[in-house]
């Protein structure tokens, strides 16, 4: 299994975020603030969390037991075809309803009914496959 969600990787996951501003300017204007969890399906536990205050990350690294707003899940496979080849709205839509994106925490329905937090949802997967 590769390195995903280490602490390390997270924290270049940071950073990618931060310096793409179609993800933190956008959810800037909406004054998004959240804890996201990632990880993969088969776990217990997320594997690792950021905390976006105004659209940029402000902590990033290894899930603690904190209370998270997002928890998205995937097989490892899944995350890295996603990496390499970042998905559009449709291939989300396809891998929510398939289970190979689960939400374990948050609700995808209404993010992507909303336009500003659904272009920066999709931006992020560019965003982890430039880390």
């Amino acid at each position: 299994m590769a390195d995903y969600f280490t602490k390390d990787w997270m924290l270049r996951f940071k950073d990618e975020w931060n310096n793409e501003p179609g993800i933190s300017d956008e959810l800037g204007q909406i004054k998004f603030n959240s804890k996201i969890a990632y990880g993969f399906k088969d776990d217990a536990e997320p594997r690792a969390v950021i905390v976006v205050e105004n659209g940029k990350v402000t902590e990033a690294g290894d899930y603690d037991g904190e209370e998270t707003n997002w928890d998205l899940r995937a097989d490892p496979e899944d995350w890295e075809k996603w990496f390499v080849n970042p998905p559009g709205m449709m291939t989300l839509g396809i891998a929510y309803t398939s289970r190979k994106l689960k939400f374990n925490r948050g609700d995808y329905a209404a993010m992507v009914k909303d336009p500003r937090m659904a272009g920066p949802f999709i931006k992020s997967f560019a965003v982890m496959g430039r880390v």
